[in-house]
């Protein structure tokens, strides 16, 4: 991997000071992860717009494909329990 051609790319995740959840912000290409994590914190946070990154070859994210959402996500309709309204509070427990 002598050339940047050869460098893998590298998806970027941020999280915002304001947010809990780290969000997709971009790609870019990197030797190796320090580099990666250097060169995604001079693009994506410029403006002190983050408190954390994290980087992951993107080789290694794995996607479902949006064919199989039927399949993926219709068996959890048929299960009541996982909706709250299926559990009764009790009065004690406030802002739930």
């Amino acid at each position: 991997m002598n050339e940047k051609n050869d460098w893998p790319l590298w998806e970027v995740f941020i999280r915002s000071r304001s947010g809990l959840n780290h969000k997709h912000v971009g790609s870019l290409h990197a030797a190796d992860a320090d580099m990666a994590i250097e060169n995604a914190r001079d693009v994506y946070t410029r403006r002190n717009e983050g408190i954390s990154i994290w980087v992951v070859e993107s080789k290694y994210v794995i996607a479902s494909n949006p064919g199989d959402e039927e399949s993926l996500f219709d068996p959890a309709d048929n299960k009541i329990y996982r909706h709250p309204t299926f559990y009764e509070l009790p009065d004690e427990v406030k802002h739930m």
